[in-house]
């Protein structure tokens, strides 16, 4: 149990570590008047699992850099299962993302980065104890953005997720971590 509520007071560290700079950016776009906030679920899969898709979450920051740069700031939660539910994964991703969305348009594509604290939670009877490891990764990904009157608009975009391959201590020994996800948000514009 103590060691639980040690692992509980670190990820709300991280997690505030996280957020500080989502405020910090917010209040500086909503300073400049030209940025948005999405908050939005989703689902995301394992690239080589034959796991289902997993419901996920997230919020991001948006600022317009110029009339064909996009930036984005956000923070996310996503979970899988893997080795027969003997592993499961809970990500907390912060990833900060350069968008080309040309003016006028509905359509949006771009890159970035993220840095992915994972949690593995390994099946009590493994005898394996929990960890949790701090990982950097990069992504692909674009959507569309529908609007909805003059500051609201459904937003709609997918990403691939690469990471490098992670060890377990379960058989094989190495899995690949990377995933597509799916995400469906409202895009609040200030």
């Amino acid at each position: 149990m103590r060691r639980r509520m040690k692992l509980l007071a670190k990820h709300g560290r991280g997690t505030m570590a996280a957020i500080f700079p989502l405020l910090l950016l917010l209040v500086l776009a909503a300073y400049a008047h030209a940025g948005e906030i999405v908050p939005s679920m989703g689902v995301s899969k394992p690239v080589d699992s034959d796991g289902d898709a997993k419901m996920s979450g997230g919020l991001a920051v948006r600022g317009h850099l110029g009339p064909l740069l996009t930036s984005e700031i956000g923070v996310g939660y996503r979970g899988e299962s893997r080795f027969n539910d003997q592993l499961k994964l809970r990500q907390w991703p912060v990833t900060a993302t350069l968008y080309v969305a040309p003016p006028f348009s509905i359509v949006y594509a771009g890159a970035g980065v993220g840095w992915y604290n994972t949690t593995y939670d390994y099946e009590e009877s493994t005898g394996i104890p929990d960890d949790t490891r701090q990982d950097f990764g990069v992504h692909l990904g674009g959507g569309f953005q529908v609007p909805f009157g003059q500051h609201v608009g459904v937003d709609l975009n997918g990403r691939y997720v690469m990471l490098q391959d992670q060890e377990s201590h379960l058989i094989p020994e190495k899995f690949n971590p990377d995933f597509w996800q799916t995400s469906l948000g409202l895009a609040f514009k200030f």
